[in-house]
């Protein structure tokens, strides 16, 4: 009897000493509640403990959770509706705001944070069009949902980590309309770079004609000037020639003119005095 005694003795002592720690892993939070009311919270990873039937303990998950949206709709500065499918990373930052507000509920934390990136969707998209939100603003508008919801979220004792825009869609009825205006104005700017096109083009060929001119200009020039130089020459070596030997000059002259006037086939005639200078050497060969 004695011994039963003692063994019941010492699994009520390990049971009320199990009841008097606790652990606290590195993936989670937890709360001292006394009498439901919270007495400490700020814990570290490891062994810690508690009175028996008067406190308790409550841990949440302190891992990087995610809030997949639904897809919304949002007016642009266009006064377009845009399909928005978009995620948000947030973790527990302050476990006592979290479980007085959500009373440390992730479901109905989920819902609260919804409601608070939407507003702040909503805020965004209606300063910016759709070819912004599509294509040049999204670094931007993810920087402003960040900075806009966190102060709101950590009312709730929420850390928001990233905002991140899955995909923004066009309702049927807005994608045609969007779809021409692109289309017109591609064709705007491929006439804008037509018209750019033939002024270079006629730009690049009055040059060239200019070029041309100059250079058949500076050509007939130099041609001139060589032909007077050798017009000059020659007549300056037949005038030497002259000098030198005047009848075998004239003899010369007289033979060239001969060749060329009495050719094989030529047909001219020539009417002159019998007397003639012209045919002096012919008098002479008799």
């Amino acid at each position: 009897m004695l011994s039963n005694k003692i063994l019941v003795g010492l699994a009520a002592v390990l049971s009320l000493g199990m009841m008097s720690v606790f652990t606290v892993s590195e993936t989670e939070k937890a709360i001292k509640f006394k009498f439901g009311e919270i007495v400490e919270s700020d814990y570290k990873p490891g062994l810690h403990f508690k009175m028996p039937f008067i406190n308790n303990v409550k841990k949440f998950d302190a891992r990087l959770l995610t809030l997949d949206s639904s897809p919304e709709r949002f007016l642009t500065a266009e006064k377009k509706n845009v399909i928005v499918d978009s995620f948000v990373k947030w973790r527990i930052g302050d476990v006592n705001t979290f479980y007085t507000s959500v009373a440390g509920d992730i479901y109905q934390a989920n819902v609260r944070l919804d409601q608070i990136i939407k507003d702040a969707f909503r805020s965004e998209f209606s300063k910016r069009d759709i070819k912004q939100l599509v294509s040049t603003d999204r670094s931007a508008v993810r920087e402003a949902l960040i900075a806009n919801t966190t102060k709101i979220a950590a009312t709730l004792g929420i850390e928001i980590i990233d905002v991140q825009v899955k995909r923004i869609d066009l309702p049927s009825e807005v994608s045609q309309s969007v779809y021409r205006r692109m289309e017109a104005e591609r064709a705007r700017v491929a006439r804008e770079f037509r018209s750019q096109g033939s002024e270079a083009a006629e730009r690049v060929r009055a040059n060239a004609d200019k070029q041309k001119e100059i250079i058949l200009a500076n050509a007939f020039r130099d041609a001139e000037v060589i032909k007077g130089q050798g017009d000059a020459t020659a007549s300056d070596i037949y005038a030497k020639a002259y000098g030198q030997d005047t009848e075998f000059y004239a003899f010369y002259r007289s033979m060239a003119a001969y060749k060329k006037t009495f050719t094989k086939n030529s047909a001219n005639i020539m009417v002159m005095e019998p007397d003639s200078d012209f045919f002096k050497y012919f008098k002479k060969m008799k």
